[in-house]
């Protein structure tokens, strides 16, 4: 009932002793070695005796298979629930603490301002861009010209070039047209005309890393520590901030589920406080009184009851 087979170069041989399977490496290139050494194992199980075996490391799907063959060779009863037992143990559910990692990193627009003056020039359009639409740095850095529409101020990403496999349409303001704008007149000027948009210091690629220049910029103006991925989250707050419908920022921004949408629109104390705003103009205008309308209704009603 033995066998021998191969593991790269190497042969290995299987035999089996009270119907469980073993496996041992013959540690040797050659045939007749391991057929040797099979003879010699089955010489000793069929003695009665338990071979003296160097056993090596043999992969879980290996002895699962040999596990549910014993089962359905023997007939055994629980064959479908050993089935599942070994499908458990493929993929196990081990129960893990809660974490409270979410990064909350966010640019006021003045630290931005001063952020993106301290970087180098080559890096400046490029963190605007980021700063503006919220895209992944990957996604910046590998648009090429043939992503824009100049003429009517269109950035578009086809579908599979995106971290969610969808296509990508934007719409420039006046500030990112004049992004690309100068990133154009970059290139007419450079000797080799790459097909990347944004380049890196020497101008002879994309822009890949720039760690030592962003951490350096960011102590310079005394933000704290941030990470490019921080833009990202910023964009998304600042774009529902302005209004624009949330359905639409995730397009913009590429977000494909509302979990991860919702965890980078991130709400601080200053959202709270206009929110608290927003609320008394808007019960302002529907009772079309001054400040503090409802305090006067209280006292008038007040009056009215003592009357």
């Amino acid at each position: 009932m033995g066998m021998i087979y191969k593991r790269g170069m190497v042969y290995w041989i299987k035999y089996y002793r009270s119907g469980k399977p073993y496996r041992e490496s013959t540690r040797s290139k050659k045939t007749a070695d391991a057929k040797r050494l099979l003879k010699k194992r089955e010489g000793k199980i069929s003695e009665g005796k338990l071979p003296g075996i160097y056993f090596d490391r043999v992969r879980f799907d290996e002895l699962a298979e040999d596990l549910l063959t014993d089962y359905r060779i023997n007939q055994k009863k629980t064959l479908v629930r050993a089935a599942r037992s070994v499908e458990h143990l493929r993929v196990p559910y081990i129960p893990m603490l809660n974490e409270n990692n979410t990064r909350k990193g966010f640019f006021e627009h003045g630290d931005f301002i001063a952020l993106r003056d301290s970087l180098p020039d080559y890096l400046k359009d490029f963190v605007t861009f980021g700063y503006k639409v919220g895209w992944r740095v990957s996604e910046i850095g590998n648009l090429t010209w043939k992503h824009v529409d100049l003429e009517h101020g269109i950035v578009r990403l086809e579908p599979g070039e995106t971290k969610n496999d969808e296509g990508r349409t934007v719409y420039l303001d006046e500030e990112v047209k004049g992004v690309f704008a100068h990133q154009w007149e970059v290139r007419k000027k450079s000797k080799t005309l790459l097909p990347y948009i944004f380049l890196n210091k020497d101008g002879a690629d994309k822009i890949k890393r720039f760690d030592k220049a962003w951490k350096t910029a960011c102590q310079k103006v005394g933000v704290g520590v941030k990470i490019f991925h921080d833009l990202r989250r910023t964009a998304v707050r600042n774009m529902v901030r302005s209004g624009i419908p949330e359905r639409v920022a995730m397009m913009i921004s590429g977000h494909k589920t509302r979990s991860v949408f919702d965890r980078h629109n991130i709400v601080n104390d200053t959202d709270l406080r206009l929110a608290g705003q927003k609320q008394e103009t808007y019960l302002q205008a529907q009772m079309g009184t001054n400040s503090g309308t409802i305090h006067n209704i209280g006292a008038k009603r007040e009056m009215s009851n003592s009357a």
